[in-house]
C-alpha cells in the first residue's frame, strides 16, 4: 500500500525509516498560525489533520496518509519552534529542572480513487522531566542551533538528548510520531504494519 507523510520534519522520516517503513513525504503548505483550538492536545490533532487533509487535496489513487503535529505544553501554554534564539534562552531557563508534557497529533487516511474514504485520529502525549541547566549549558545548547528547529526547542533523539532526565509514555512519541499509536490507527481503518512499504530485509 502507497503511504504518505505529511511532513517536513527529518525526526518523523528517521523514525519510520528505522522502524523499516519507506514513505513518501510530501510536505503542506498549512498556514499554521490560522488553526486555533482550546486545549493542547486539540490544537496539535486540528494541525495534523489540516496538514494531512491539505496533502490529500493534491493526491489521486489508493493510499494511506499520515499527518502528524508536535507542541509542547509547560506551565499552562503550548510552545512550538521558538522564534528567534533569544526565545529559546528564555524558553530553556524556565524549562530547566521541570516538567512539561510533549502531544502529537496523528491523522491518518485512508484514500480510494483520490477521495477520503476513513479517517482515524488521536493524540499521544508524553511527560518530559528536564534537567537543571546552568545559564553556559543553555547557551551552548542553543548555539547549536537544534532548538531552534523543533517544537519545544529541543530533542531526545538528538543534542538535546543530554538535558532530558526521564520521560513517562512514549519515547518515539517525543520525536514526534508515536509508532504504537499509528499501529492502532492502522487497525482502526482495517490495515496491519506489515501492509505498509516495507524496507527489504
Amino acid at each position: 500500500m502507497r503511504f504518505v507523510l505529511a511532513s517536513a520534519s527529518p525526526a518523523r522520516l528517521k523514525t519510520l525509516r528505522a522502524a523499516g517503513v519507506q514513505p513518501e513525504v510530501i510536505v503542506s503548505d498549512v498556514d499554521e498560525d490560522a488553526i486555533t483550538a482550546d486545549t493542547g492536545p486539540g490544537l496539535v490533532q486540528a494541525l495534523a489533520a489540516a496538514k494531512a487533509r491539505a496533502v490529500a487535496g493534491r493526491l489521486t489513487g489508493n493510499l494511506l496518509l499520515l499527518g502528524c503535529d508536535s507542541m509542547l505544553e509547560f506551565d499552562g501554554q503550548v510552545v512550538g519552534k521558538p522564534s528567534s534564539v533569544a526565545e529559546a534562552v528564555d524558553r530553556w531557563r524556565r524549562l530547566s529542572g521541570q516538567s512539561g508534557v510533549l502531544h502529537t497529533g496523528h491523522t491518518l487516511l485512508e484514500l480510494r480513487d483520490g477521495e477520503i474514504r476513513g479517517t482515524a485520529e488521536a493524540v499521544a502525549s508524553t511527560e518530559v522531566r528536564f534537567a537543571s541547566l546552568t545559564d553556559e549549558e543553555i547557551a551552548a545548547y542553543v548555539d547549536t542551533g537544534e532548538p531552534l528547529h523543533v517544537a519545544g526547542a529541543f530533542t531526545i533523539d538528538g543534542l538535546g538528548g543530554w538535558y532530558i532526565e526521564s520521560i513517562v509514555g512514549d519515547h518515539h512519541n517525543v520525536v514526534g510520531l508515536s509508532l504504537p499509536l499509528l499501529r492502532r490507527l492502522l487497525g482502526q481503518l482495517g490495515y496491519r504494519v506489515g501492509d505498509l512499504p516495507i524496507f527489504p530485509r
